[in-house]
């Protein structure tokens, strides 16, 4: 009886009347936003399940390049899921009961915290993919600790901006660090990396390329959506269409990529014997 009375159970009714409501949003950006939350739920989910079962498929000195892979989509998938239910219930308040939006109302909180969380384990994972795929062993010490580490700063000073007066000096200030940071790890991408990618079997070298694209080109999208906070609150949400759009892309596009280098290797071995 103790327990009954502490411990309340879920309010089923309520929680559909909820996402009924946000639903109310259609193809607003508000309802797009929305969507694609769960369009991440299911392209991690499905990119954990997919890269774990094929973790058979490559060479056992490649296989962890596909469990790391597992694990960013994992985490990601569970991140999606709370941030989803997070930015529902913003939309839902948004409307009234009879599903009539109500004037002048805003989302007024957004899954920021979750977001950063996510991204403070599965980016430090991602780069390291680059010395597992080029299987670096202890030469890639250096490496590591300059990536996870530039990537740890980028992310501090992006979290800080985030919670900063949008437009205020600390903002832009934070902001532009975070930006410095990424150009730093794009930097050794193209510099300490290079002679590394050019002395690897060819599948490897050609993934290696490809994935210094998505650190280039795929994580622009992170800044570029950042500013998008400026338009207000349908800025925000756009921003948040960004980094949703952009986290499928630069997790599950990027592991595919690794498993392929990984995969053609043995390919090309099995032909060659």
């Amino acid at each position: 009886m103790l327990f009954r009375s502490v411990i309340k159970k879920p309010n089923i009714n309520n929680n559909m009347s909820e996402t009924m409501r946000a639903l109310e949003a259609g193809l607003s950006i508000e309802g797009i936003t929305m969507y694609l939350f769960w369009v991440g739920i299911v392209a991690m989910g499905a990119g954990a399940i997919f890269f774990w079962l094929t973790i058979p498929k490559l060479p056992k000195a490649y296989q962890s390049v596909n469990v790391v892979a597992g694990i960013i989509c994992a985490v990601a998938c569970f991140h999606y899921v709370k941030m989803s239910g997070i930015y529902v219930e913003g939309l839902a308040s948004l409307f009234d009961a009879n599903g009539e939006r109500i004037e002048g109302k805003e989302i007024s909180a957004f899954p920021t915290a979750y977001r950063y969380i996510d991204w403070f384990i599965t980016v430090p994972l991602l780069v390291l993919e680059f010395p597992l795929l080029l299987r670096l062993g202890q030469k890639g010490k250096g490496l590591m600790r300059n990536l996870v580490g530039a990537s740890i700063v980028m992310l501090v000073f992006a979290w800080v901006a985030e919670e900063s007066a949008v437009g205020s000096s600390a903002w832009w200030i934070n902001y532009l660090i975070s930006c410095g940071a990424w150009g730093f790890i794009v930097f050794t991408l193209y510099t300490t990396v290079s002679q590394r990618i050019k002395e690897a079997p060819a599948p490897i070298a050609r993934s290696a390329n490809i994935m210094r694209l998505f650190i280039l080109v795929g994580w622009s999208i992170y800044p570029i959506g950042f500013l998008m906070s400026l338009g207000g609150a349908e800025g925000e949400s756009i921003r948040e269409i960004c980094y949703n759009v952009a986290d499928v892309i630069n997790k599950v596009g990027f592991g595919l990529v690794c498993f392929a280098g990984a995969q053609g290797l043995a390919e090309m071995d099995a032909e060659a014997s």
